[in-house]
C-alpha cells in the first residue's frame, strides 16, 4: 500500500465504521461502475450518483461480482441493509476519498431495497457434517 493509501485507510479505521477494507473497496469500485452505467464510461464532468442510484447499482455490482454468493459476501462484511452502504459512503466522504453535494444525505440510503428480496432470503452457509 502507498503512504497515501495508508493514510486514507487510517482515517477510515478511525471513523468507527465497523466494516473491513474489502467493503470500502467494493463500494468505491461499485460507484465507478454505477457512474459509468448512468453517465457513460469515461464521461467527464458531473458524474454524480444519488444514494438510491448507488444502492441499486451496488446491488447489481454485487450480483455481477459474486453471483449467488453476493448476500453471503456482503453479510461477511457486516453489510446487511442499504443503510450500511450509506455509512460506508459517508465514512469515505469524511476521509476525503469521495465527495458529496449539498443535497446528499445519509438518509438517501435508507430502505432502498430489502436484502432478502434482492439476494434471496437465505444466506448460503456450509452445512455441518
Amino acid at each position: 500500500m502507498s503512504t497515501e493509501s495508508d493514510t486514507v485507510w487510517q482515517r477510515l479505521k478511525a471513523s468507527s465504521v465497523p466494516y473491513p477494507p474489502q467493503a470500502f473497496v467494493f463500494v468505491q469500485e461499485g460507484l465507478r461502475c454505477t457512474a459509468d452505467r448512468l453517465h457513460g464510461e469515461g464521461a467527464s464532468g458531473d458524474r454524480h450518483v444519488s444514494g438510491q442510484q448507488l444502492s441499486l447499482g451496488l446491488k447489481d455490482y454485487a450480483v455481477d461480482q459474486y453471483g449467488l454468493l453476493a448476500r453471503t459476501v456482503l453479510d461477511s462484511w457486516g453489510v446487511r441493509r442499504t443503510e450500511d452502504f450509506g455509512k460506508i459512503v459517508f465514512a469515505m466522504v469524511e476521509a476525503g476519498v469521495l465527495r458529496k453535494t449539498d443535497e446528499d444525505r445519509a438518509e438517501d440510503f435508507i430502505g432502498v431495497f430489502e436484502f432478502d428480496e434482492a439476494f434471496g432470503n437465505e444466506l448460503f452457509r456450509c452445512a455441518a457434517p
